[in-house]
């Protein structure tokens, strides 16, 4: 029978310490105080464990690893910005190790200890910021470059790479205003999302400047799931069939937003003319898939490349190894409408 590995947990486990403090004894950085230090070691020669490559490459400063913490890497936005990430870093010749913290970013203090025990240079915080404060500090600590590249959130004192989601509803909201819109509602979205709360409020805003009503219920919070989507789109326009256009909090509600007018009798049009009469709505919505080519006509977005957010937060996180004392830098990319024809 093989014998067990011993890994840097069991070493953690056995000096009473956390993986992060042995990681700092192991590649000697941070501030350790000679007796753990003295604790540590013992543990390591009592329990066999073998002083492995990333432990060696973090002594010489450079292992070619980057961390990657996202909550769930089947989110649209991360699997593209992570996409991009990689690109970034391999043409550069490092190596992207990612973790998933889970879906309310319960992991994200084991996560974090995984890639330092991995002995990574850098670690990009793909969302989930306003659980991951302390880890500003942590980082700090440990000599590792970190930055945020997310959705909406951001950590303070470090560099954030993320879209303008205010300009973006500003734009979606305008765009509809002027094709003669004046009963616009909003569907999708969790009531506790950041990037959800951002957009509405470029939403509400828009719509107060040019005069325009904005009720409480016409903002309609739902998840991704098509077909639920759909029934409360019928709902929604059976109870207030004024409304004659629709923004959609991402691609997959905007998707099941089109199946649900199409069940009302309603068709996909641009302008607001008679469009209660002619049974015409207008549906715009933010982000972006392929299928939503498939529609008839094909659907319109506003969308910022999430790949292209990825790209971005590659280039300063290496920046940022280079630089460690620069100051913080707040890179946020515009956004772009894409139009097809459905608005």
């Amino acid at each position: 029978m093989s014998q067990k590995k011993i890994t840097i947990n069991d070493v953690a486990d056995e000096a009473g310490v956390s993986v992060t403090t042995v990681s700092m004894v192991l590649s000697g950085k941070g501030r350790i105080s000679t007796a753990t230090a003295e604790r540590v070691n013992q543990a390591i020669e009592a329990l066999g464990f073998v002083r492995n490559r990333s432990a060696a490459m973090l002594r010489g400063g450079e292992s070619g690893v980057i961390g990657l913490i996202v909550r769930d890497i089947c989110h649209p936005f991360y699997a593209e910005m992570t996409a991009g990430l990689s690109e970034g870093l391999e043409a550069q010749g490092k190596v992207l190790f990612l973790t998933q913290s889970g879906a309310h970013g319960q992991n994200i203090d084991r996560c974090f200890d995984s890639l330092v025990a991995q002995g990574v240079e850098g670690i990009v915080l793909g969302g989930g910021a306003e659980n991951a404060a302390h880890l500003v500090g942590k980082a700090r600590e440990q000599q590792i470059a970190l930055i945020c590249a997310s959705r909406a959130s951001s950590l303070d004192e470090t560099d954030t790479i993320r879209p303008d989601n205010l300009h973006a509803a500003k734009m979606a909201t305008e765009y509809l205003i002027r094709r003669g819109h004046h009963c616009i509602a909003w569907l999708g979205g969790s009531g506790s999302s950041l990037t959800r709360a951002e957009r509405i409020g470029g939403y509400c805003a828009t719509l107060m400047q040019y005069g325009l009503p904005f009720r409480s219920e016409w903002i309609v919070e739902c998840g991704r799931q098509q077909r639920d989507v759909a029934a409360l789109t019928e709902q929604l326009i059976h109870q207030h069939p004024t409304i004659t256009a629709v923004l959609c909090h991402n691609a997959s509600v905007a998707l099941g937003c089109y199946f649900g007018l199409q069940r009302t009798g309603r068709t996909i049009g641009k302008g607001a003319v008679d469009s209660y009469y002619g049974q015409q709505m207008a549906l715009v919505g933010f982000g972006d898939v392929p299928e939503a080519e498939l529609t008839d006509p094909p659907l319109t977005f506003v969308t910022s490349s999430a790949r292209e957010i990825g790209r971005s937060a590659a280039q300063r996180l290496l920046q940022r190894m280079a630089d460690r004392q620069g100051a913080v830098q707040s890179v946020i990319l515009p956004p772009i409408l894409i139009e097809r024809g459905s608005a």
